[in-house]
């Protein structure tokens, strides 16, 4: 049995045949609901924009859907793109979750646009140096919520006094040591960006600032996770998600298709190492290769938390690779219904 805790990380994926928005936001609230009866510690939506297959975008109102929909399992942001926003809007929007659910909000902060540059223009309306900002910004956000402060001129109403938990996300080195300097969790999204993550985990292991947030250095990795019945059937449950990579490689990002038989019919040689190459950290199996793969992966990285991303195009089936995975983390859970 895996000795750490596991949450989930959902962009409320919109699938093929099926283009609702309604109905990708109600998987997601079933999902969460999964997730909180089997014991996932926290269920995260990320923001992206301009996407076919991701119904995430406006991720503070999605959060608010489903945390009406469930009752004890911690939902946040996996994340907000903080160059995208006021950091006092973002102070508003967390606040107001944390006070209608307290205790239950998580607040993930990423620096990337999470689209083209184009629809970041429409976002932002102004470019000049956000990303440049993301500190400051991060470091504000934190004011915002935090001790009630009577003579600072501009108060997050709500927002003050609700010490919302921040995490700073990365897929590099920069957010793994602003993490360490102010003394935050960090989660590495090695899900899509493998490259950084021994060095990310130990710059911020190495750099770490014990903080008022905490006391010592907490990460969390994301991993792509896919247990099938057998390992064939986790295979062939998987070209969905590979499918799904495949368009980010040709800038076709549709909406998730259904399996196919056959890859090597749709991808080339130099397409599938890309696809192959960025999703490096996928664990696709039954159960006994995921547990296996997974401890090792643990053992290597030592994070203290694993997060997944499971792209499957059949609901039921999510919801079966759902309660195989948590059987890994945990002696507790619930017949599939």
């Amino acid at each position: 049995m895996l000795k750490i805790p596991v949450s989930m990380l959902d962009l409320a994926t919109v699938i093929q045949g099926d283009d609702s928005h309604r109905k990708a936001f109600e998987r997601s609230l079933g999902y969460a609901q999964h997730a909180e009866k089997l014991g996932y510690r926290r269920y995260w939506f990320a923001e992206h924009h301009n996407m076919e297959s991701v119904a995430s975008a406006a991720t503070s109102v999605l959060i608010a859907f489903v945390a009406s929909g469930t009752s004890t399992i911690r939902l946040g942001a996996g994340g907000i793109m903080l160059p995208n926003h006021s950091p006092l809007v973002i102070a508003e929007q967390f606040g107001t979750l944390a006070s209608l659910y307290p205790g239950r909000i998580d607040l993930g902060l990423g620096r990337a646009p999470g689209t083209d540059p184009i629809t970041s223009q429409a976002l932002r309306r102004n470019l000049q140096s956000d990303v440049d900002n993301f500190p400051d910004d991060v470091v504000e956000l934190l004011n915002y919520m935090g001790d009630r402060d009577d003579k600072a001129p501009v108060k997050a109403i709500p927002g003050v006094g609700t010490h919302v938990p921040v995490w700073l996300l990365g897929s590099s080195t920069y957010s793994a040591q602003l993490a360490a300097l102010l003394g935050l969790p960090f989660a590495f999204a090695s899900h899509f960006a493998p490259t950084y993550l021994h060095q990310a985990i130990a710059l911020y292991k190495q750099n770490f600032r014990p903080s008022k947030y905490l006391d010592k250095p907490y990460v969390m990795a994301c991993v792509n996770v896919i247990v099938g019945e057998t390992d064939e059937e986790a295979a062939w449950l998987s070209t969905s998600f590979h499918q799904l990579a495949l368009g980010i490689f040709r800038r076709d990002r549709k909406a998730l298709p259904p399996p196919v038989d056959d890859m090597d019919l749709i991808w080339t040689p130099m397409e599938k190492q890309g696809v192959q190459q960025m999703m490096q950290y996928s664990f696709i199996g039954g159960t006994q290769r995921v547990s296996v793969s997974l401890q090792r992966f643990i053992d290597e990285t030592n994070v203290d938390e694993i997060m997944i991303s499971s792209h499957l195009y059949d609901a039921d089936e999510k919801l079966k690779s759902m309660q195989r995975t948590a059987h890994l983390f945990s002696e507790r859970t619930i017949k599939f219904e």
